[in-house]
Order: C-alpha cells, then structure tokens, then sequence
C-alpha cells in the first residue's frame, strides 16, 4: 500500500511538472507570436512610409522652366506645400516603425532568450529533485529487502541450531558451529535492521523537504515566471499604443500643414498672374469710319483700324504693325528670333528684360571671378613661393573677353528693349483701354531688404544705376537725336490722375533723372499709377510735385476700390 501510495504521488508530480512545461512552452510560443505581428506591422508602416516618400519625390517639381512657371501660382504652391508636409507625413511612419522595433521587437527577442534560459533552469531543477526522492527510495527499499531477509535468514539459523542443540547425536562442535552461525545471523539482522531504520529516517525527512519546500518553490518560480511574462506581454501591448500616440501631434501638424496650404490658394491672385504673363500690350483698334461711295472722295480711316490692319498684310512696313490679337492663334513656333519679334510687345519686352537680367548675372559672375584671381595674382606676387604670377593671366584675359561679349550682348538687347518701349502705348492710355480688368485688393506690397526683391535695373557690380535704368525702362524720347530719356512729355499731355493708394520710402531715392522724384527714407507718399512690369511707381507728394520712384524702393498699399492698374491682355 506504501509502494502504491508514493507512486501515485510521483506520477502525479510528474504529471504536474509536464502540464507546466506545456504550458510555459505555449507561454513561449504565443510571445514569439506577439512578436512576429508587431515585426509584421513594423514592416507596414516602413513600407508605407517608403511609398509616401517616392510618391511625394515623384510629384515634386523638376527643375525646368516650365515647373518654374507653375510656381508662380497660389494652388502650385499650395501642391508645393502639400508634397512637403506628406513628406513629413512618411516620417511619422517611419518614427512608428523604428519606435516598435527598438521598444518592442528588440526588447521581447531578448526577453525570451531569458525566458528560455529560466524555465529550462526550474524544470531542470524539478527533475533533478525528483530523480534524488527516487533514488532514495529506492535506496530505502533496499535496505529494507535486505533487513527483511537478514531476519529470515536469522530465524532459520536459530531453528536450526536449537534442532542442532536438542539431537544428542550431533557432536559438540557442531551444536557450536550451528550456535555461531546463529548468532552472526542475529548480528546482520540487527545491522539491516538499523540501516533500514536510518534509511528510513533520511528518506522521510528528504520526502518532506520534496514535497513541502522543493517542489513547491519550483512550482513558485515557475509562477512567479509565467506572470513576468504576462505582465511583460502588457507591457508591450501598452507600449504599441503608445507609440502611435506620440507621433498624432506631428500627424496633426502635417495635416494642419495641408490645410492651411489649400486655404492659402487665392483664385483671383492666379487669375492676375495669367493676365500679367501673357497680356499682349496691344491698343484696341479704333473706329472704323464711314466710308461714303456716293461721292468721290478718298478714303480714309484711323490708323489703328481693322482695314488698316488688312492693308499691312498687304504692305507690311516694320516689325510693329505685325500685330496678334486675343483669339488669333500664333502660328510661331518654336524659339523665334534672337529679339523675340515674333511674340506681342509686352511678351517681347519681358523676355528681353529678362534676357537683360540674365546677362548682367553672367558678368556679374565673371566679375568675381576676375576679382578673386586678380588677388590670388597679388598674393602670388607678394609670395613666389605660392606660385607663378603670370599663371594667373591667360584667364584672366578670357575673363575679359567674356565680359566684352557679354557686355555687347546687353547693349544689343538693351536697343531692341528701347524700340519697344517706344512703339508700346502710355501709361495713362493703358489705363483707359482694357478688354480684361484686374480687381485691385488692398495688397500691402512688403519688401523688408532691397536685396531680397530683384531691382528695377543694376549695373554689372550690382549696385544701382539711374541712368542706366532710364535707357532701357522709360518711354523714350520721341526725338531720334536725343538720347536722353524724359519723364516729363507723360506728365504735359495728361490729366491729372486720382489717388489708387499710398506709399512709404523704405529707402532714399536722389531722383537725378528728368521725371523722377526725390524721397526720403520713412516719407509717405500717394501713389496714382502703379507699376506697370518696367520697375518704376508713380508717385504725388502734393498737388505741384509728383514723379516715379524705385518700386523696390517703397512699400504700397493699393486702395479696395482703385480702378487704376487695368492692364489689357
């Protein structure tokens, strides 16, 4: 009954310690499990992240012209600005996914190496305590066979010498032989019986401690292991939310971001900028007079009639009377001549006003560069032993012949600028004929430092030329002996023109030119006409003093209700 006793009670710790390991195995498994997904998910969002990013890259403007003409435009801009805050929309992502798999992922693959280590530790030492009570045991059972036959064996020797003792016909060394025998019996007797006596003791005692303090402080651990684990698994869990949670601030920035770039789209500011590329700077035809076939009397009409306009197909006599109006498709093609005759006057005259800009940054450059050799020319001279002086000349003289080329090059333009400007109708006229107007709002025009605004004109050396400036902006005069441009003939034959805004130096102006006025930085000024494209402002002080200024010169603010500053396409 003992033997069958503890056996259940080792099969059923048995039984227990493989329950245990079972479970703590699929513990194991499910935070491999765990693992995986966020991995999985980490994946995701660097892939997504990934995409984003190559579809912002795919729609960012390339450099050309014509991306650079798009920019130009409010909802362009705002597109501009939606690419870049997706673009730190990706990032978010990619903080998500490094976050799970420093956080996370890195942090559970090194737990269950731990974990792994410390289960097989507690099962390795429940075993093991488990062998030890069996072995004693069975070193128990032993003993105890061992007593038992000793007694046996004790009980028959002493039979027998008590029958040895009682037969008178066994000699008296026998009857001794047989006495002896039975006491050695008695002796391994009482030996086996306090071996099995001490076996005894030591396995009860080693019995309790198995079942009161080993077993139940594996069992402990392994408690104690199992709920780190789960406590762990929350952990993380917690963790995953969280680290969604901290980049939804800056999510919300981006998408702030974006929001504030589709309310910053401005349909009538476009609208302008369509009218202000390509106006054509075209004069209404005028009248077309009655022509009376009942008498005989030449005919005769304005010059800016249609029939006139017929007449020059005919009779072509410069490039001017070439002229395109709205609706009549440009059959031009392609880049056109060197001094864009083919395009309207006010296309032509920005183009060569932008070929002019472009030039003087060439020389400007060149400049530069013929500065900064000319002294590492005199540094050579001053040091020998730093190199030779006369390296220094041949492109040096290359220098200046490119500045040479390019100097003859703006002059070249600069003349084919002033001939347009010349055959362009006035200011005041452009005023007063518009098929296409432009509705002024009250626009604060801000430049907080001349050098961020492109000036009206500079010199080669960058800094500001009036002369300059009145060759190549300013009406010029209609006598083809003077060249000295004036301001003044616009000012004889009009009208005295309202007030559209007003105005604030925001540096000193001298005005040396005819036509120009001089002002002080801070003074408050009334603009009548605004700038046309050419880089200057029409500005009164008081009834008897008025003229142009720099616009980069000043800060404008345009009255709501201006009817100023209409310009025809």
């Amino acid at each position: 009954m003992v033997e069958e006793r503890m056996g259940d009670c080792w099969s059923y710790t048995k039984d227990q310690f493989d329950n245990l390991e079972k479970h703590t195995q699929w513990g194991i498994e499910f935070v491999e499990k765990y693992t995986k997904f966020v991995k999985e998910r980490s994946e995701i969002e660097t892939n997504y992240a990934k995409q984003i990013r190559n579809l912002s890259k795919k729609y960012q403007p390339k450099k050309n012209s014509r991306e650079e003409e798009e920019s130009k435009y409010t909802f362009c801009r705002a597109f501009l600005m939606t690419l870049n805050e997706l673009n730190d929309y990706a990032g978010q992502h990619e903080v998500i996914a490094e976050n799970l798999t420093s956080q996370i992922i890195t942090e559970l693959t090194r737990y269950l190496q731990d974990l792994k280590t410390e289960r097989k530790s507690h099962f390795h030492d429940g075993r093991k305590a488990q062998q030890h009570i069996e072995s004693s045991w069975k070193q128990l059972e032993a003993s105890k066979r061992r007593f038992e036959r000793d007694c046996k064996e004790a009980d028959r020797a002493q039979q027998y010498f008590e029958k040895m003792d009682a037969d008178i016909n066994v000699t008296k060394a026998d009857v001794e032989k047989a006495r002896q025998q039975a006491q050695m019996r008695h002796q391994m007797a009482s030996d086996s019986k306090s071996d099995y006596s001490s076996y005894l003791q030591k396995f009860n005692q080693e019995q309790n401690d198995h079942y009161y303090t080993i077993i139940p402080n594996i069992f402990q651990k392994l408690q104690d292991m199992e709920e780190k684990r789960i406590e762990r698994l929350g952990v993380c869990m917690k963790t995953f939310s969280e680290v969604d949670r901290q980049v939804l601030p800056i999510v919300g920035q981006c998408l702030d971001g974006m929001t504030k770039a589709a309310e910053s789209i401005e349909p009538k500011t476009d609208s302008k900028q369509v009218v202000e590329s390509y106006k054509s700077g075209f004069e209404p035809p005028g009248d077309v007079e009655f022509e009376d076939y009942g008498q005989a009397m030449k005919r005769t009409v304005s010059e800016n009639s249609l029939s006139n306009a017929r007449e020059g197909k005919e009779k072509p006599t410069s490039k001017s009377k070439g002229k395109l109006w709205p609706f009549i498709k440009n059959k031009n093609k392609g880049s056109g001549p060197e001094d864009f005759s083919h395009l309207p006057p006010e296309q032509r005259r920005k183009k060569l006003q932008g070929k002019i800009d472009e030039l003087n940054k060439d020389i400007q450059k060149e400049m530069d560069q013929r500065d900064a050799l000319t002294k590492m020319k005199d540094v050579y001279v001053k040091n020998p032993q730093m190199g030779d002086p006369a390296s220094v000349d041949p492109r040096l003289s290359e220098i200046s012949q490119n500045i040479e080329k390019l100097q003859s090059e703006v002059q070249k333009f600069e003349g084919w600028l002033a001939e347009v400007e010349e055959r362009m109708p006035s200011k005041s006229d452009t005023h007063r004929r518009s098929g296409f107007y432009e509705t002024q709002n009250s626009t604060t025009v801000s430049n907080n430092c001349a050098q961020d605004r492109e000036r009206p004109l500079s010199s080669p050396d960058g800094s500001y030329t009036e002369e300059q400036n009145s060759e190549i902006q300013v009406k010029a005069n209609p006598n083809p002996t003077s060249t000295t441009p004036e301001f003044d003939d616009e000012f004889d034959d009009e009208e005295t023109l309202p007030t559209i805004g007003t105005c604030k130096a925001l540096y000193p102006f001298e005005g040396h030119n005819e036509g120009t006025i001089a002002v002080a930085e801070g003074e408050l000024l009334y603009v009548i006409e605004e700038d046309k494209g050419d880089g200057w402002t029409r500005v009164r002080r008081n009834e008897d003093e008025e003229g142009y200024v720099p616009t980069s010169y000043i800060e404008v603010l345009l009255e709501t209700n201006a009817k100023g500053a209409m310009t025809y396409i």
